[in-house]
């Protein structure tokens, strides 16, 4: 890596780094004193003064943030600028994210001076919706190979995500069902409705002990007090370990692969880029220097020959850039698209006739 780059790569990380921490640090309440504050209000015809109470960040916390937002700023507008393809780069769920992370303090700090009501109700919903700055997070996966293969392998693996889904689903209405049922055979003979003796007074909220029960947590806060809600407790533990063991074995596959694949390409020994200059054209006052210039050159002519060798050699540039662009025209179609991205690949399209051809040599 270039050395300005990684110390450009090593700011932005520390700047992630410290916005998030300050983000957390900012919910402390050692960092949120309780001051007294005052507001005017006018009742018929006399002004009251109105004391109350609020929270307030420390300062150096405030400035902190806007240190790490002008730098995120700055390398939101480098990358709007320097991009290729603004559409690409608008339609970019990272990029969307540093943009939704970074408009808030601004909106922020412009509201913070004015004194009407919508003004501090923006500004309430503001510092409510801080929690985005969280997402800052994400933008680790630009510095870290591990975390953009983690990334391709959630990609890849969304069927196996949406069968676990359909599982667990399936089996917490079922499991919730007994077990409303089956704690209700214990009742008391005075209780008509029969829960007072249970914790699940209705199916809803057996759904959320079913949910903790077969993932395996066992928060404790409901638990079957019969012998036959313990009965069906075992079995909603045993259903859920069988019911997510069964997709993790693809999800790990999927991983093992990207990883290997990430970790080939960091092997690989890096292209360097030559410049090859396009033979002149045919015609072209270069062509006529070069011909001039070329020790086959005849010299009785005055004009721009097309001797019989240098026509051969036209029609071998021509052979061999043809070759060339077919050799590049087949291709083989690649497995997945992402491995694409994970070695810099450009895309492949379909040409004409159905064969597949790289847009970029096209």
């Amino acid at each position: 890596m270039v050395p300005e780059l990684y110390y450009i790569a090593f700011a932005s990380l520390f700047f992630i780094l410290v916005s998030i921490t300050t983000f957390c640090l900012e919910t402390h309440e050692r960092f949120n004193p309780i001051v007294n504050k005052t507001e005017k209000e006018i009742v018929g015809n006399d002004t009251q003064v109105r004391v109350y109470q609020e929270t307030e960040t420390e300062a150096f916390l405030t400035y902190i943030e806007g240190v790490c937002v002008i730098w995120f700023t700055f390398e939101f507008l480098m990358r709007v600028i320097f991009c290729p393809n603004k559409m690409e780069f608008i339609k970019n769920t990272l990029n969307i994210i540093d943009f939704v992370a970074i408009l808030p303090f601004y909106l922020e700090v412009g509201l913070s001076g004015l004194s009407s009501k919508a003004a501090k109700d923006v500004l309430g919903f503001l510092r409510v919706v801080r929690f985005v700055r969280i997402l800052r997070i994400f933008k680790l996966t630009r510095h870290f190979v591990g975390l953009r293969v983690l990334g391709h392998t959630l990609r890849a693996s969304t069927n196996e995500f949406l069968l676990l889904i359909i599982f667990l689903a399936l089996g917490v209405l079922i499991f919730a069902t007994m077990i409303y049922y089956a704690e209700r055979i214990g009742a008391k003979p005075n209780d008509p409705s029969a829960s007072e003796h249970t914790h699940f007074k209705n199916i809803p909220i057996g759904f959320w002990w079913a949910v903790v029960t077969m993932t395996t947590l066992g928060y404790g806060d409901m638990y079957p007090q019969t012998w036959s809600g313990m009965l069906v407790g075992a079995l909603c533990a045993l259903a859920g370990v069988l019911t997510i063991a069964m997709p993790v074995p693809v999800i790990v596959n999927n991983f093992g692969m990207y990883y290997s694949l990430a970790m080939a390409k960091q092997k690989l020994p890096k292209k360097k880029k030559k410049h090859i200059p396009r033979p002149p054209q045919l015609g072209s006052p270069n062509y006529c220097k070069s011909v001039i210039n070329s020790p086959h050159h005849s010299t009785q002519s005055d004009t721009c020959p097309l001797a019989q060798e240098e026509m051969l050699e036209i029609n071998r540039a021509a052979l061999w850039a043809l070759k060339r662009r077919l050799q590049a025209s087949f291709v083989r179609e690649l497995p997945f698209r992402t491995i694409c991205s994970l070695f810099a690949i450009p895309p492949i399209q379909l040409g004409s006739g159905g064969r597949l051809f790289n847009s970029e040599t096209s």
